[in-house]
């Protein structure tokens, strides 16, 4: 007789962010897992350092990387600190590239 094996996979707890960080959606609402880029995005462009860590703990660093290095925007110091962690040129940034595309008006 064949046995069957199933395999249970552990469930991840929800990361913890600072409720500041969404505050223009339900913060309660949040799928974590079928809105992964938005809040990664989110969470690297509002969060503090613990936010960060704790993205990077749920998400893991592979999914953080391919996320940052695809966004349309960030601002210029998170590209910055985005290079820091991930460790990549700021250059391999998707976002910094548009922005060297797209210059900012001359302040006369």
């Amino acid at each position: 007789m064949e046995e069957k094996i199933s395999i249970t996979l552990p469930i991840k707890d929800k990361p913890v962010f600072e409720r500041r960080i969404f505050w223009d959606v339900d913060f309660d609402k949040i799928d974590y897992d079928l809105r992964a880029a938005f809040v990664i995005e989110r969470v690297f462009e509002r969060g503090d350092v613990q936010d960060i860590r704790n993205c990077r703990r749920y998400y893991g660093d592979d999914k953080v990387r391919e996320v940052l290095l695809n966004a349309k925007f960030l601002p210029l110091t998170r590209i910055y600190l985005a290079s820091a962690v991930i460790d990549r040129p700021i250059e391999d940034f998707r976002c910094y590239t548009l922005r060297q595309l797209n210059p900012e008006l001359y302040p006369y």
